[in-house]
C-alpha cells in the first residue's frame, strides 16, 4: 500500500506500517504534550479496538486512523463529536466512491457508517484530561475498504463489494478535508443544531421499531429522533419517550426503504 501523505487537508499525518492501536498512540502523545490536530494512521493494527473494548479487525487494505484534537469544545458538549466525525466520514466516502448513490450510505446511531444496511465503518472516541484542565480527544476511524469481518452481531460489509476501489490513503486525504469542514460547522458545539439536522437527514431507522441493547437490559420502541444533546429518543410501546445516551441499536420490522 502507498504510504499516507504528510497531510490530510491541512492536518499533519503520522504514519506507521504496524501499530498496536492508533487511538492508544494518540492518547499517549497527548499525555506527552502533543496537542494536534494530528492524524495517526497505520497500515495495520495489532491491538485495534472498538466500542466497549471489543476487538477491531485491522487488516491491511482498510483504513485505521485517529485524529487527535486538544480542547475541541467544553467537556459537556464534546460527546457531540461522534456526530461531527460520522458526517465527515459519510462525506468523504461519497467523495471517494464515484457513482455510489447517497441513499445507499446511512448513519447508524450514533456514528457507525452503513452501506446497503451493513456496517462498513465504526468510530471510537476516547478522551483524556490534560494538566491545564482541558481535554484531548482521540477520534478513531476504522473503515472496511477492502475487507470486513464475519460473524459479527450486526451485518458487516466493505466498500470493495460496492465496486469501489477507494484506498485508505485516498480516503484519509478526503476525510481530513471533510473533518475540517464539519468541525467548523459544529463550531465547538455552538453549531450543533446544524450538525444534528445533517445527521438526521442521513440517519438509518428513524421512524422504525428498534431494539436498544444496554449493558443490563434491552429496550424496544420507535426511533423517533435524536434530541439537542444527541441522545436517541425512543418511544416505548406505552407511549413514554425515553432519551438514551449510549447503546447498540438493531432494527425490528424495519420499514421497506
Amino acid at each position: 500500500m502507498d504510504k499516507f501523505p504528510a497531510r490530510a487537508g491541512t492536518i499533519p499525518v503520522s504514519w506507521f506500517e504496524t501499530i498496536g492501536s492508533t487511538n492508544a498512540e494518540a492518547l499517549t502523545r497527548a499525555a506527552r504534550g502533543e496537542r494536534g490536530p494530528l492524524f495517526i494512521a497505520a497500515e495495520r493494527q495489532s491491538a485495534g479496538r472498538g466500542r466497549r473494548g471489543r476487538a477491531w479487525i485491522s487488516e491491511p487494505g482498510n483504513l485505521h486512523a485517529t485524529l487527535l484534537i486538544a480542547d475541541p469544545a467544553p467537556p459537556a458538549v464534546s460527546p457531540q463529536l461522534c456526530f461531527v466525525a460520522a458526517l465527515a466520514l459519510h462525506d468523504a466516502v461519497l467523495d471517494g466512491c464515484a457513482g455510489l448513490a447517497p441513499t445507499r450510505l446511512k448513519l447508524k446511531w450514533p456514528n457507525d457508517l452503513l452501506l446497503d444496511g451493513a456496517k462498513t465503518a465504526g468510530i471510537l472516541i476516547e478522551g483524556t484530561a490534560l494538566a491545564d484542565n482541558r481535554i484531548a480527544v482521540a477520534i478513531g476511524f476504522g473503515v472496511n475498504c477492502k475487507h470486513h469481518p464475519s460473524d459479527t452481531p450486526f451485518p458487516a460489509t466493505d466498500l470493495a463489494r460496492a465496486g469501489s476501489d477507494l484506498s485508505p490513503v485516498s480516503l484519509l486525504a478526503k476525510l481530513g478535508m471533510r473533518m475540517e469542514e464539519r468541525l467548523k460547522e459544529w463550531n465547538r458545539g455552538e453549531g450543533f443544531s446544524a450538525t444534528r439536522a445533517a445527521w438526521l437527514l442521513r440517519g438509518q431507522g428513524i421512524g422504525d421499531e428498534i431494539e436498544v441493547r444496554l449493558p443490563q437490559r434491552n429496550l424496544n420502541g420507535i426511533f423517533e429522533s435524536i434530541n439537542e444533546q444527541g441522545e436517541l429518543v425512543l418511544r416505548r410501546p406505552d407511549g413514554e419517550r425515553q432519551a438514551i445516551s449510549a447503546g447498540d441499536i438493531f432494527p425490528l420490522n424495519a420499514k421497506a426503504g
